[in-house]
């Protein structure tokens, strides 16, 4: 498949790194060539949940048959701060 700039893209598999599920819908931002689309994925605020760069073999069209969902996402938990030793 073939993706143009703001085309709207459906990933077909799991990236947890970036709190994504199959199925979550995005938009293609940047065609950076044949094998390299980069799309963002937002949340219902409009803030961005994730810029990833993916292939086009990660992505698929939406189907005029498919019916769109919302869910929650969980959010990050802060890191750890390192902890300095008391004096």
């Amino acid at each position: 498949m073939k993706f143009k700039l703001l085309d709207t893209a459906v990933l077909k598999r799991n990236l947890p790194e970036h709190g994504l599920r199959r199925g979550d819908v995005g938009a293609v931002v940047e065609v950076h060539s044949s094998k390299a689309l980069e799309v963002e994925f937002v949340l219902g605020s409009g803030d961005t949940q994730a810029l990833v760069t993916l292939r086009p073999s990660d992505l698929r069209t939406v189907r005029k048959d498919e019916l769109l969902a919302v869910r929650p996402v969980r959010k990050k938990s802060p890191r750890p701060s390192a902890r300095r030793p008391r004096r």
